[in-house]
């Protein structure tokens, strides 16, 4: 998936991957991740989710990446925010209370800004990238996050056959797949999320499983395959 698809996506607002008002499985399980007070967090393909200003005020350090300026913009312009923005190696920082997103592709990120992460936010990031992406961003984080990072997944699975992504279908043993051993995967939660969302059903899905699975990093990193 090239970056003009995303663009297209955030300039023509078909933006149906949004949750205006975060996803509740970050509330119920954010304190079982264990983060360390004042951690910064990593939240990759961070859109303009509201999730962010809620990590903030728990007083953590918020650093977002997101290919979209208009989604940057629009997060701080909704959470009634007035960005600075900077230029730092390659890309446009935007940030206030709490909150900086880069603007550019996760990949190029420093490496200096992983080392800072004591923690990671994954809502959106995995399930929004093909099967080759996916693999290339699972080995980015196990190489890149330091040893003891931990974070919160939250995926979806679901009959690939009956839609084509994004957002994609990565269950359980895909999660693992991609992040074992590098992470300790523990599930958190799971449930059927078919019935609260419309959108899935008129696109002709039969079921639809929401999980949260709780990461450690343990210091050790997998190759790009």
């Amino acid at each position: 998936m090239e970056h003009d698809f995303w663009h297209a996506r955030w300039t023509h607002d078909e933006i149906g991957f949004h949750q205006p008002d975060g996803n509740p499985l970050l509330a119920a399980h954010w304190d079982a991740v264990g983060a360390p007070d004042g951690a910064q967090v990593l939240v990759p393909l961070c859109g303009k989710t509201p999730d962010m200003a809620w990590l903030a005020a728990r007083g953590h350090r918020v650093v977002g990446v997101e290919l979209s300026d208009k989604a940057a913009r629009a997060f701080f312009d909704e959470q009634g925010m007035h960005a600075e923005r900077v230029r730092r190696d390659g890309f446009d920082v935007y940030s206030a209370a709490g909150v900086a997103i880069w603007v550019g592709d996760f990949f190029q990120m420093p490496a200096a800004v992983f080392d800072e992460c004591a923690a990671l936010y994954d809502r959106a990031a995995l399930i929004a990238l093909p099967p080759d992406m996916r693999r290339r961003y699972a080995a980015t984080l196990c190489e890149r996050l330091p040893a003891g990072c931990r974070g919160l997944l939250i995926a979806i699975a679901y009959d690939q056959s009956e839609m084509a992504g994004p957002p994609f279908s990565v269950p359980e043993d895909e999660v693992r797949a991609l992040l074992e051993p590098a992470f300790t995967v523990s599930p958190l939660a799971a449930h059927d999320a078919l019935a609260d969302n419309e959108r899935f059903r008129q696109k002709g899905l039969s079921a639809l499983r929401e999980a949260a699975w709780r990461l450690e990093h343990g210091g050790g990193s997998l190759p790009v395959r």
